[in-house]
């Protein structure tokens, strides 16, 4: 069963994603609302994808993708975004980010297409 993280502050987004990922019944998903539990829970246990949000007020999704990739330079990353820029698309790719989704989602099964072609 492969592992998936999912970090963002709106509650919303994290109970729609978990609970319609959790019915494909392939994945083992761990949510977190707070991007420093989320990192330092990554520090114990290996992840093979990891959804997060960018922006956030603790901490950043790009900061958290710096962090992530030093862990774990293989697990996968996927950043989503309700304010999708040139420059945060550019500094994503400079971090070679896997895949970048923005909010609101288009569907649902377009995000599980994007993770299930990463996994």
């Amino acid at each position: 069963m492969k592992k998936i993280m999912i970090i963002d502050d709106e509650l919303d987004i994290l109970d729609v994603l978990e609970r319609f990922l959790s019915k494909q019944q392939e994945y083992e998903i761990s949510t977190y609302s707070n991007p420093i539990d989320a990192i330092n829970d990554a520090k114990n246990r290996k992840y093979d994808l990891i959804l997060s949000d960018i922006m956030m007020p603790q901490v950043s999704g790009i900061d958290i993708l710096k962090e992530l990739k030093k862990l774990n330079g293989n697990t996968k990353i996927i950043l989503m975004t309700a304010y999708s820029t040139s420059q945060k698309k550019e500094t994503a790719e400079q971090l070679k980010v896997d895949a970048y989704i923005e909010k609101p989602f288009q569907d649902l099964k377009s995000v599980q297409n994007t993770i299930s072609s990463l996994i």
